[in-house]
């Protein structure tokens, strides 16, 4: 009789844990998270330090948004021309804050970046801005080179880290309502955001894509959905869309 009530009530504790997922994604590292109490649901080499791409720009967004100053105008210079992706600036444009975190964001300009790092203090002081951010939300696997995720020596995060930092992102209501926004016409430009989980995901707040040829594509995500926000990460994963979907598919359950 002990048996049987013993073996019962370990059925009934095993139904009530929470399923785990039996799949995998493709990422070479991965992490869901929830981002309102840290708990992390899924992750896969979340510590392994690897190149992001332009998954950097919210950090940088973050660092730029401290200081404030939307309406500021800056000057676009040559020094400001990258190369890879990019929302066209040329020299002589002038250009808010606002338009250029837009182009930032939407279009993944690294002339964007370059234009606001030098716009808040000069490039070198903007970097140590952005490790000392990354050092004050605990990104202890982080190290920043650069404004825009150019491959560069010294420039490498975690998933979990990127997740940490998309859980403070997602606190601050001017980032989300930039990075949601799926398509804008600001000074003249029109500008398309290129996460297209903005699209087919309900609840998604967006976030930020990226890819250089070394890093692969890379990709932070989150979705708000029921009073809860979950967050994805994945870093050099050629099936991303589908992997996202797959992993906020488990974390909210049928």
């Amino acid at each position: 009789m002990y048996k049987q009530i013993l073996t019962a009530v370990t059925a009934i504790v095993l139904l009530c844990l929470p399923t785990a997922w039996a799949a995998d994604t493709s990422a070479t590292a991965a992490i869901l998270m929830d981002g309102d109490t840290g708990e992390v649901l899924y992750e896969k080499n979340p510590d392994r330090q690897m190149l992001i791409a332009s998954t950097t720009k919210l950090m940088t967004t973050l660092v730029v948004l401290e200081r404030g100053g939307l309406g500021d105008v800056v000057t676009v210079t040559q020094q400001h021309i990258a190369e890879g992706s990019s929302m066209y600036l040329k020299p002589g444009d002038r250009v808010t804050v606002e338009e250029l975190l837009y182009g930032l964001l939407l279009c993944s300009g690294n002339d964007a970046a370059l234009a606001l790092a030098d716009h808040c203090g000069g490039l070198e002081r903007f970097v140590a801005e952005m490790n000392r951010k990354a050092a004050e939300l605990g990104m202890t696997g982080t190290s920043f080179a650069n404004p825009n995720g150019l491959d560069q020596e010294g420039h490498y995060s975690t998933a979990r880290d990127m997740a940490r930092l998309a859980a403070c992102a997602v606190k601050n209501e001017t980032l989300v309502r930039l990075c949601s926004t799926r398509s804008v016409t600001v000074g003249g430009r029109t500008m398309t955001n290129h996460n297209r989980l903005l699209r087919s995901i309900d609840g998604c707040i967006g976030l930020k894509t990226g890819y250089t040829r070394a890093a692969g594509r890379t990709l932070v995500s989150c979705v708000r959905r029921n009073g809860r926000t979950l967050i994805a990460v994945t870093l050099q994963d050629g099936n991303d869309w589908a992997d996202h979907t797959a992993l906020y598919e488990f974390g909210f359950g049928p």
